[in-house]
């Protein structure tokens, strides 16, 4: 009886996932650069030159370098714009905020002259590492392949008998009084752990047939006509970060510091999904048909990571510096959370045998009893690896160089008591891949009290060419799009004022990458899939620095 047991509760953890995707992941453990005016003018390339309290979350060593106390806080303003272009048809969409980006302090410590040991040196530092504000539309004709209407619904049927499937073949000892099949017309389906939730909508919502001609629950899709799509998503939020550091400095050559670092996450996506048929029947007459499905999704929770650095001088007496540093995964315990609306307007047999347009609303809030469903797992994002060197020319010129790797194929997903979740965690590994980060930067001063800046940042593609937004035959996801986003080339510019006391710093920051959308992928007797949409996702940001240094 325990053996039977154990079984039966390792079958309910195998199918108590089914929300949170790579994608999801991934963009959580991407960041930003921002910072200081001064470390984003520089392009972040600071890590062997230190002195900036924004190198307390690249090489926590730069930290070392002050020999003196220092507090700054910084503010922003972005416009992030979207431009998507489907078949001809094109959009752009802008959103434009102001921020609170960054503040920090220093408390430096000078133990000796004379001694091994200098400086002993104390920061903390907040900053927005990631900002999730971002608008996306997109619309035009899915058209069809291989004589098949190219449509969402062909997802939606796919997973209810994928779901039916694997509920008929469960093990008997599991749900034993629950039936033969899934139920997907009852309210109750969006509590069953084997049921997928954009099965279990596009039944209710009438989007799909039982095919008569097979059994165990075999599922058709109807789709009338070609699909004219329409798609629109709004996300916002973003993951606030707090360094703690303490770093040391040794015979003003060998710097070392490490860093404890919190996370804050608050992610929400909304996103709008259409679909509309127009088509004409034999009797001449033109019908119209179609769906909207509209889902409420919010990732929030906390993490913690360790950063351990170093910058030493191979040469005593020269400028040039190396740096050397290593960032533990980010761990995190995050809860998803969601909820549904689907509204279709769909042709139905009356009581009378005619079919009369009829519209159904299947909403999970209503369903669950007034509420989203929350499921909580942990991440673990990839270990990151920096190497760095930086060199001066006397007071008046700095240059940088830095290169960072992180292999997100790695990102693990975890139940909250620990256990693999083997789904999510495979994902990871076949539709990720490392990236490799190349930053550059500069400082020159035409005189003592003004410095002028520039910089430059390239990161390689995460995502591999032909990664995909696979869900689970249970997952409670029903956004289905998803994005894979390329290679992001970032362009900087500073100017700074360095007082006795205060000092003010101005920097810009332009992002580009492109990308492709799709808002939903079908893999049913082939591919049948939308081509993609080319998005070109920009960000300008301006970011004023003022600071004391005393």
């Amino acid at each position: 009886m325990k053996k039977i047991t154990m079984i039966a509760l390792a079958v309910l953890t195998a199918v108590s996932a089914g929300a949170q995707t790579v994608y999801d992941a991934t963009n959580i453990a991407q960041k930003d650069l921002n910072g200081t005016a001064r470390f984003v003018g520089m392009g972040g390339a600071m890590g062997a030159l230190g002195g900036d309290i924004s190198t307390i979350g690249t090489n926590p060593a730069g930290i070392g370098v002050y020999r003196s106390n220092d507090a700054m806080i910084t503010f922003g303003y972005s416009t992030t714009g979207t431009e998507s272009k489907y078949l001809g048809t094109k959009f752009e969409e802008n959103k434009n905020r102001w921020s609170f980006d960054n503040a920090g302090f220093v408390i430096s410590t000078k133990i000796g002259n004379h001694t091994p040991l200098r400086y002993v040196n104390f920061g903390f530092n907040y900053h927005k590492t990631k900002s999730f504000y971002k608008n996306m539309t997109m619309q035009g004709m899915m058209g069809s392949l291989d004589g098949q209407y190219v449509s969402q619904i062909r997802s939606m049927a796919q997973q209810a008998t994928d779901g039916a499937s694997e509920f008929y073949h469960r093990p008997q000892y599991d749900y034993p009084n629950d039936g033969k099949y899934l139920n997907y017309g009852s309210n109750n389906i969006y509590n069953n752990l084997y049921a997928g939730w954009l099965g279990a909508m596009g039944y209710q919502g009438n989007l799909f047939y039982e095919d008569e001609s097979e059994t165990n629950n075999v599922y058709s899709p109807y789709i009338p006509s070609e699909a004219d799509a329409y798609f629109l998503s709004r996300e916002r939020g973003g993951i606030d970060q707090y360094d703690f550091n303490i770093s040391f400095n040794v015979n003003d050559r060998f710097y070392f510091g490490v860093t404890f670092g919190a996370y804050d996450v608050d992610y929400n996506k909304y996103s709008l999904y259409d679909e509309a048929f127009n088509y004409t029947w034999e009797d001449g007459k033109n019908y119209e048909e179609g769906y909207s499905l509209e889902s409420f999704n919010r990732i929030h929770g906390s993490g913690f990571d360790i950063k351990l650095g170093a910058i030493f001088r191979p040469i005593e007496d020269s400028p040039f510096r190396i740096g050397l540093a290593v960032h533990t995964p980010t761990y995190y315990k995050l809860t998803y959370t969601t909820g549904a609306l689907l509204n279709s307007d769909m042709y139905l047999p009356d009581g009378n045998g005619d079919e009369t347009l009829t519209r159904t609303t299947v909403d999970t809030y209503s369903a669950l009893g007034g509420r989203d469903m929350d499921r909580d797992f942990e991440l673990q994002t990839p270990w990151v690896f920096n190497a760095s060197l930086g060199y001066t020319v006397g007071n008046y010129l700095a240059l940088g160089a830095e290169y960072e790797y992180e292999d997100y194929s790695s990102m693990k997903f975890k139940y909250p008591g620990g256990d693999e979740m083997a789904w999510e965690t495979g994902e990871a590994d076949l539709c990720m891949k490392g990236v490799n980060t190349l930053r550059l930067g500069a400082e020159y001063k035409p005189i003592p009290a003004f410095a002028l800046r520039a910089g430059y940042n390239y990161s390689s593609a995460a995502y591999k060419e032909n990664a995909i937004k696979a869900l689970p035959t249970n997952s409670i996801n029903t956004d289905t799009d998803f994005a894979n986003s390329k290679s992001m080339n970032t362009f900087t510019l500073g100017i700074g004022y360095r007082g006795s006391l205060l000092y003010a710093d101005l920097a810009y920051k332009y992002d580009m990458y492109k990308s492709d959308f799709y808002p939903f992928y079908n893999d049913i007797n082939g591919p049948v899939t939308p081509p993609a949409t080319s998005v070109t996702n920009t960000r300008s940001q301006v970011l004023l620095t003022l600071g004391v240094r005393f």
